[in-house]
């Protein structure tokens, strides 16, 4: 897993007001869980920016005035409006507990329902991963290599190693989709065989109408 480092200054005072003041400044106000005391300290704002607006995870170093922590962001809050980045908290982590991560899903493979016509259509972008931080996979890599039309990769197809994925595993990641022109040939075929149908049943009546219609006159005669 790769790790980023953050730099952060211990807060002296807490309290909203405080907290405004530091974001109005380009700070983050942070707190560090999971160690032997809580830890409040704040961050530059844009130190965030690799952690926050990436589809990658990371490991975090901490380092608090020189005070090193390994750890992972837990929690994030965002303005409403604005999305600036209002509060971050972070788990210290311990190589002997398992720590939750959202875990993004990777796909490789050449599909042959892509090849024919069809599309990747991702449900789930993410997946819930339960492991101990040496176990903890940077992505999870699927291969579509035999993914057909119209077939569907759940969960519980997921092959996993020294982790756990948390997700429901009748959760539905990918599939790919069958492409319009396909379904309306089918109809167009379907119909066509229907209207062929149709016709010989009409024909076939019409037939027997005037074969009825002959041996009334055969026999009026």
């Amino acid at each position: 897993m790769k790790t980023l480092e953050i730099i952060g200054y211990k807060r002296a005072n807490l309290g909203k007001s405080e907290s405004k003041k530091l974001r109005e400044d380009g700070n983050v106000p942070c707190v560090l869980y999971g160690g032997d005391e809580q830890v409040h300290f704040y961050a530059p704002m844009i130190l965030f920016r690799p952690l926050v607006y990436s589809a990658d995870i990371y490991f975090v170093q901490l380092n608090i005035e020189g005070q090193l922590f390994k750890c992972i962001l837990q929690d994030i809050q965002f303005h409403p409006v604005s999305e600036t980045i209002l509060h971050v908290d972070f788990l210290e982590l311990h190589e002997d507990k398992p720590i939750k991560m959202q875990v993004p899903v990777k796909f490789y493979g050449d599909s042959p329902g892509i090849r024919q016509g069809g599309k990747l259509m991702v449900n789930t972008r993410t997946l819930l991963v339960r492991a101990l931080p040496k176990d903890m996979p940077e992505d999870i890599s699927l291969d579509i290599t035999e993914v057909n039309l119209g077939q569907t990769i759940k969960v519980k197809e997921v092959a996993v190693d020294n982790f756990e994925i948390l997700n429901s595993p009748q959760v539905s990641i990918a599939s790919v989709s069958i492409p319009r022109a396909a379904k309306t040939g089918d109809l167009e075929e379907e119909e066509l065989e229907e209207g062929e149908e149709g016709a010989e049943a009409e024909e076939g009546a019409e037939g027997a109408k005037e074969e009825g219609g002959a041996e009334e006159k055969k026999a009026e005669e």
